[in-house]
């Protein structure tokens, strides 16, 4: 979506700021417009500032959410490939590409006695001013996965991304295959 649209948040709705990632509420009854939808995210003006709302909170702006769901758990151990499918979830903000697809996560650890996923990743560009958001959707997804209690994201810049970390299927998307 890329035309202006505003909308009235339909309760308290938790947001982080653009760039740096800092948490805040947007109040119920608050008036924002919606400047960007992108990968389930929606990106908003709030009383002069950028911010980025998660897609599975986009009910509380009363928008269609983003649902990201998983069986229930049979034990109270975390799946790795629950976490994969959260990571694969998170799209950048400026490319309609997941973050896996991009080839943007390195590694992902888990600490099953304390419940906590480690995430290595890194960014298209070292100076991406939207990393600290990036994480923050990084965080936010992976503890909607059963048994998560914390989430660590390390951001690395060795190796430095590059083009070829990409699947084939992402680098066709956005014209970058050959």
């Amino acid at each position: 979506m890329s035309e202006r649209r505003m909308v009235v948040a339909q309760a308290d709705c938790p947001a982080r700021r653009v760039p740096d990632g800092t948490p805040l509420t947007i109040p119920e009854g608050t008036f924002v417009t919606i400047t960007q939808a992108l990968g389930g995210n929606y990106t908003l003006t709030y009383h002069g500032q950028m911010v980025r709302v998660d897609g599975t909170d986009a009910h509380l702006l009363g928008l269609e959410p983003t649902n990201i769901e998983f069986p229930a758990p049979a034990d109270d151990l975390i799946q790795e490939d629950q976490v994969w499918q959260a990571l694969g979830s998170v799209y950048d903000p400026e490319i309609p590409v997941d973050l896996v697809n991009l080839g943007l996560i390195y590694s992902v650890n888990i600490d099953q006695q304390t419940k906590q996923v480690e995430v290595r990743m890194t960014l298209t560009a070292p100076a991406c001013g939207m990393g600290p958001v990036l994480v923050g959707d990084v965080e936010y997804r992976v503890r909607l996965v059963p048994n998560v209690k914390s989430v660590k994201v390390e951001l690395l810049f060795d190796p430095p991304w590059q083009r070829h970390m990409m699947s084939e299927e992402a680098q066709l998307q956005t014209g970058m295959f050959y």
